[in-house]
């Protein structure tokens, strides 16, 4: 295995749609005082960019070289929730829709398009470290990170979490199409042909399933500790 910017350590935190590692992820991060890569943004970015110029059905080559030119800035806003910039244009709320999911999972199975963000992905490696979620953080874009967390839920409670979390902004979507919704994303995401949704095999398994936001973030700043992450930077 060859190790890239080993003096830069890495928490990557994999798992499923719905399972809260965003959340979890942007919590670890703030307490450690590393970096953040959401890398399912990218993959969002990339359909949103392509449905924005028609092209969303397009050449995976053509899809490629979208995802290569995304013009991207990630930030923070005053409650701690993430802002994401597409060329300089705050593209936050559309990320988040169901639909931005759905086209990104598309996106996501054409290994050009892998290809073309696994640089950018790699280039948010930077001192002091770095905190990355997606579906393949531990097995692929960064096989050398000092902790590998594969987080999960049942599809169950994935759904009824995202229900939630779009009833409370007002948007009314039904409990079963959701659940359907996630048990097809998962399928998609875990038979792709590169880079599909699994443990690495030195990843630690977490289930939140009947945790709450705090006692997960606590379980993972604990296994940060035993592998001297802190003192690392």
């Amino acid at each position: 295995m060859t190790i890239e910017n080993p003096e830069i350590p890495v928490i990557a935190i994999d798992g499923p749609s719905g399972s809260g590692k965003g959340t979890i992820a942007r919590r670890v991060a703030s307490a450690l005082g590393l970096h953040l890569l959401d890398s399912g943004a990218l993959y969002r970015l990339t359909a949103l960019a392509a449905a924005g110029q028609g092209k969303l059905d397009a050449s995976p080559e053509i899809l490629a070289g979208i995802a290569e030119s995304l013009n991207v800035r990630f930030s923070t806003d005053r409650q701690g929730e993430e802002q994401v910039w597409l060329n300089d244009v705050n593209v936050s709320d559309q990320l988040r829709t169901e639909e931005s999911g759905r086209m990104a999972s598309r996106v996501a199975a054409l290994p050009a398009v892998r290809k073309a963000l696994l640089g950018v992905q790699k280039d948010f490696r930077k001192a002091p470290g770095l905190v990355a979620d997606g579906r393949d953080m531990g097995t692929t874009v960064f096989p050398d990170a000092v902790l590998k967390i594969f987080l999960t839920a049942g599809a169950a409670e994935r759904a009824k979490r995202r229900h939630k979390q779009l009833n409370d902004k007002g948007i009314d979507v039904s409990l079963a199409a959701l659940s359907r919704d996630i048990e097809d994303r998962d399928r998609r995401d875990s038979e792709r042909s590169v880079a599909p949704l699994r443990p690495a095999e030195d990843a630690r398994l977490l289930d939140s399933s009947n945790l709450t936001i705090d006692e997960v973030t606590r379980t993972i700043l604990d296994w940060a500790k035993d592998r001297i992450i802190v003192k690392r930077i």
